[in-house]
């Protein structure tokens, strides 16, 4: 049976490196406030940075966070779902195109800004050399304040499998027929839904948490042979 594991920033390495990155994406979904459920809100973790709005004739509408009411974030989201992977659900608070800003100091062959995960591109390169499956990288738009600067690149990361129920309190109610909101917190002890894992990715989140990043145990193994750093694996039961 395939092993999974959760991947998550390595904070010691940070602590020790004493980098960070300052940057956001160029353009997003606004947040929504759904007539519904009565709700405003937005996700984290539909990053796509791969994916370029300058085309559209209204990309300025993309450019600023605010919440709108659902019939005008359903709008919206109609316009770039063209420009988007096939099955991506485009929640609100969605990104797109490439982070812009500022990076200093020593950074990890990862580097993560909240949900955001960045690779040194000598890294990636190594990791492409071990055949793994999912790694498809963009360019970023970061100044970093030093010469010679290492290149880094945002893994898009794109959301597949679930969470399996029996890790979710069972009082939490169904998603929103209208927005599709689902609220639950991320489970002490996550379990992944053996049957809706994909079998051709070694990198990917949780379908319904989109903030986990899964890995298997090909990526994890790869990982710690190239020494690369930056990362944490705990690994996930399935059932």
């Amino acid at each position: 049976m395939s092993q999974f594991f959760w991947m998550r920033e390595d904070r010691a390495v940070v602590e020790k490196n004493g980098g960070y990155v300052n940057a956001a994406h160029r353009w997003g979904l606004p947040g929504a406030t759904c007539h519904t459920c009565g709700v405003t809100w937005a996700s984290s973790g539909h990053t796509y940075p791969c994916v370029d709005l300058s085309q559209l004739p209204e990309h300025a509408e993309f450019l600023s966070a605010r919440p709108e009411p659902f019939p005008e974030f359903a709008r919206l989201r109609e316009l770039v779902r063209p420009l988007a992977p096939p099955k991506a659900t485009l929640p609100p608070g969605t990104l797109f195109g490439p982070l812009v800003g500022t990076a200093t100091g020593r950074l990890a062959a990862f580097e993560w800004l909240t949900e955001v995960l960045l690779v040194r591109r000598d890294a990636l390169e190594r990791l492409q050399g071990e055949g793994l499956r999912g790694m498809r990288a963009c360019p970023t738009a970061l100044r970093f304040r030093q010469k010679n600067p290492p290149e880094f690149l945002e893994l898009q990361v794109e959301p597949h499998g679930r969470l399996h129920p029996d890790c979710l309190p069972p009082d939490v109610p169904p998603p929103c027929v209208t927005c599709g909101r689902h609220a639950f917190r991320r489970p002490d002890e996550p379990i992944l839904d053996a049957a809706s894992l994909p079998m051709d990715l070694d990198l990917f989140r949780g379908g319904n948490f989109a903030t986990m990043v899964v890995v298997t145990a090909r990526f994890m193994e790869a990982v710690r042979r190239l020494d690369l750093d930056g990362v944490t694996f705990r690994e996930l039961p399935t059932r």
